[in-house]
Order: C-alpha cells, then sequence, then structure tokens
C-alpha cells in the first residue's frame, strides 16, 4: 500500500473509532488502556454491564449474530479482532472449533464491510515456514488460525494480521496450562512435540504492537510476523516456570509425538477442556518462530525475555467463561449452488429423510416441522428474507414443542457459504430446548447433530453426481418472501 493511500486508512482530522472484539479476554483487556489514550474505544462483550467510561463505551455483541455485530461495528473507523473459539464456553455445543471461528470471522468480516470500516486488525498465530508444510499439512488450529484470516479479509475490508505464538500474559489459556502442569507432575515424560522450537512474546509487547498498528500506515493489509527475543522448545519453557516456581521437577523425553495420549494427561492435570489441550498440542509438531520480525524493528522493539515475562504472568490464573448453547456444522456446497439453494433443499431433503414421520409446512415466510399424530409443531421456523440472500439464508426459531424463548439472543437457523464457495455452513443458534439438559443432550441434540452429517453426506453424493435435476428441489425459502 502507497504511503498516500495508506493514511487515508484512519481519519487524520479527529481521534479515531475503534471497536475492539474479544475485550473481555486478556488481551483485550490489557490493550484497550492502551488505546484510549489515542482513540475512542467500543468494547465488543456479549453483555453490556460494564460501566462505560472516557474515551470507552461497551456494546452488547454476540458475535455468532450477523445483525448484532453490523449494530456494534457502527460509527468505527478500524476493528481489532481478538477472537478465537476454542475455549468452550457452551453448555452445549455441536461443533468443531474451527467451524465456528470460520462462522465468527464471517459476521466479522461481513459487517466491517457493510459499516465502511476501513481496517481490520487481527492477532493470529504464528505459522511454519510454506517451503517446509504445505497448507494441507497444518494442525487443525494453525489451518484455522490462517483460515480466521482470509475470512475476515474477503469482504474487502484490509486486514493486517499480527502473527504471535505463545503469548505470556496474566489470564493466557495457553500459559495457564504450562504452569498448571509443572504445578501438579514433579515427574513429566515429555513426548517429541515438547522439542518443537517456539518464540513465545510477552503480553506487554503483544499489546504495545498492536496499538502501534492502529497509527503506522505500513502495516494495513500485511503480515506481521512477532516473537520476544528467546525461542524456545516447551520443555524449556516447563524447565523455566519450575525455576520461577521454585520447583524440583525430572524431566524425561521420549521420541513419540502421542497426542491423544497427551491430550489426556494434560487435560487431566491441568483442568484444561480437551477441546482446548487438543488442537494446541497438535500446532506444536511445527516450528512457531517468526520468521520476519520487520515491525519490531520497525519499532525497534525486541520484546521482553521469556523468564521476565513469566514471573510477572504467573501472578493469577485464567478465569472461565459462562456456557451457553450452539450448533454449527461445515457442509459440502455443490458447485453453482448458493446458500438460498442449500436451505431450500434442505427443506426439501429432511422430509425425504423420516419418510411418513414428518412433514414440513409453509404458510407465507412460516414454516413449520409435523411430526406424525402430533397436532403441534415440533419447530417452527419464520423465514427472514431481509436478512437473507445468496450467501446466507436466515430462519429465526419463532415456536414449537421442543423451544423455549431465549434468555439472551435471537434463536436462529442459518445456512451461509463460505468465503471461498466451496463449502456452506449450517448454525444452529441462541436455542433454547424446553426439554431437560440431561434429555435434550442424550436426545434431540444428537438427532440434530446426526441430522446435519447425513445432510452433509447427502450435498456430498449431489456435488459427486453433477446431475442437475437433483439440485431442484420444490418448495422453500423461495416461496416465503
Amino acid at each position: 500500500m502507497s504511503q498516500e493511500a495508506a493514511s487515508e486508512v484512519l481519519p487524520a482530522t479527529r481521534r479515531p473509532t475503534v471497536a475492539v472484539a474479544g475485550a473481555s479476554g486478556f488481551v483485550g483487556q490489557a490493550l484497550i488502556p492502551v488505546l484510549r489514550e489515542r482513540a475512542d474505544v467500543v468494547a465488543l462483550g456479549r453483555s453490556a454491564d460494564r460501566p462505560d467510561g472516557p474515551g470507552l463505551t461497551w456494546r452488547r455483541c454476540d458475535l455468532f449474530s450477523l445483525r448484532e455485530s453490523e449494530a456494534a461495528l457502527e460509527g468505527v473507523d478500524c476493528a481489532y479482532y481478538l477472537v478465537h473459539s476454542m475455549s468452550p464456553n457452551s453448555r452445549l455445543t455441536q461443533a468443531r472449533f474451527e467451524d465456528l471461528d470460520l462462522l465468527l470471522a464471517d459476521n466479522f468480516g461481513r459487517a466491517a464491510a457493510a459499516q465502511g470500516v476501513k481496517r481490520i486488525i487481527y492477532l493470529g498465530g504464528l505459522l511454519p515456514d510454506e517451503n517446509e508444510v504445505s497448507g494441507d499439512e497444518l494442525s487443525p488450529h494453525l489451518a484455522s488460525r490462517l483460515e480466521t484470516e482470509h475470512a475476515l479479509g474477503a469482504h474487502g475490508v484490509p486486514v493486517t494480521a499480527v502473527r504471535a505464538g505463545l503469548v505470556v500474559g496474566n489470564g493466557g489459556s495457553s500459559l495457564h496450562i504450562l504452569v498448571r502442569l509443572v504445578e501438579h507432575l514433579p515427574v513429566m515424560v515429555c513426548p517429541a512435540w515438547t522439542s518443537t522450537p517456539s518464540q513465545p512474546i510477552a503480553l506487554d509487547d503483544v499489546v504495545r504492537i498492536l496499538a502501534h498498528c492502529l497509527e503506522d500506515p505500513e502495516t494495513t493489509g500485511r503480515v506481521c510476523d512477532v516473537g520476544g527475543p528467546d525461542v524456545l522448545s516447551y520443555r524449556e519453557m516447563m524447565r523455566e516456570t519450575a525455576r520461577v516456581l521454585q520447583r524440583r521437577r525430572l524431566f524425561i523425553p521420549v521420541p513419540l509425538f502421542s497426542p491423544g495420549l497427551s491430550r489426556l494427561w494434560v487435560s487431566l492435570f491441568t483442568g484444561a477442556p480437551r477441546a482446548l489441550v487438543a488442537p494446541l498440542v497438535q500446532s506444536l509438531r511445527h516450528p512457531m518462530v517468526a520468521r520476519d520480525r520487520w515491525l519490531q524493528e520497525r519499532m525497534g522493539l525486541p520484546g521482553q525475555p521469556f523468564r521476565e515475562a513469566l514471573v510477572e504472568a504467573i501472578r493469577s490464573d485464567l478465569v472461565p467463561k459462562q456456557p451457553s448453547v450452539r450448533s454449527v456444522q461445515r457442509l459440502p456446497l455443490p458447485p453453482g449452488c448458493d446458500a438460498s439453494w442449500v436451505a431450500r433443499e434442505y427443506m426439501a431433503w429432511l422430509p425425504r429423510l423420516f419418510r411418513v414421520l414428518l412433514r414440513v409446512e409453509s404458510d407465507g415466510p412460516v414454516c413449520r416441522f409435523r411430526w406424525l399424530g402430533i397436532p403441534r409443531p415440533l419447530l417452527e421456523l419464520t423465514y427472514r428474507p431481509e436478512r437473507s440472500g445468496p450467501t446466507r439464508a436466515l430462519f429465526e426459531v419463532t415456536g414449537g414443542l421442543l423451544a423455549r424463548e431465549a434468555d439472551v439472543g435471537t434463536p436462529r437457523l442459518e445456512f451461509r457459504t463460505g468465503p471461498d464457495g466451496t463449502d456452506a455452513i449450517a448454525a444452529l443458534q441462541n436455542f433454547s430446548p424446553r426439554l431437560p439438559w440431561w434429555i435434550y443432550g442424550a436426545t434431540q441434540a444428537r438427532a440434530h447433530l446426526w441430522v446435519m452429517r447425513a445432510f452433509g453426506r447427502h450435498l456430498g453424493r449431489v456435488a459427486a453426481s453433477g446431475d442437475r435435476a437433483a439440485i431442484q428441489p420444490a418448495g422453500g425459502p423461495s416461496r416465503f418472501a
């Protein structure tokens, strides 16, 4: 980007308005006070009960909602995206973390483009050298970080990607795992992944870099690898942690990678959810080293040594998040089809799956699912044409025997296309079941997941057959408008 073009990214005559998605996370909480010195900050969170202050406004925003994301970014010049979904915060979640991350990033990119946001600054993850590891060989965690980066920029807003490894700071989940392992295990058998080199970085350095990006136009649209001055293996970081904690620990290296066993013992002895531990362990098979710290050189910021950052960081622990509910699946998208087609096909395919037991009725925009012999509908969905289009078909859950009114947010089912046009996303969100939780988890939740996986297999068969007649279902959202 030229200096002239870059200077137009943010206003020069007034303080910019900056949104922070992930404001309640440990990076967001540290970043906001620094940003308030140079911008008006809009902090985005799932609740807006935190007090505002000079230069700070809290806006309630469920980033899984496109409508709320658009409203939250109104009047914003630049947006920070500090969000990831590896730490499960739902009482019931039927989704891979990478599919949740894709949905969140796609929402944010769409909303930023709709509101005229001039720039997104994204904190992602370091990637191994592409000459050594292809995109298909990346761990799910790192592949998701890269996919999120691409999804944020897929709708036209320039993205500054700050890629970091382990961020050493109070509240960081990766550091929490590291410290808990050292605290609880006097003898540690260290698999091969613990010898992979990495380049941790102090939270204070990450905050300084993120804040600098706001005022440095040369970072617009660029990738910035960042890291501290020390390149260490995970085992070396555990040794240093033991010294700081003044614990005598024995580390026994073994040549096996053993991700399954590692996930089990790491989760057991740290209390971290397996859904969080598994992708982190898988990603440690790749070297996590900054290849070009051009931005830090430009800033004159070599970074804080690992030991110093560690001493500051271990004074308190990560606070777990409160639970919620959603189910997200990624589906194959047949060539030439869009989200509206996927929604129509789902409404036509579902009764065929259950034969005479289930029928789908439509009355204008309202769609009702009825089970044989039961007079009241199981579910009632209302199509929202004003919020739908070729890349998104939105239904709100407006009634039915299996649903109750949600405490927070609007229950909804949506189908959308991914940024690259090869996948579709099915997302049931904010759904509040009428059944007791233990019954719902054992019955309705499993049934929904089974149905969505079966629908994905159906779409795969349609795509493989190339049969255009197979993708002309009767009825669906086109009748509802």
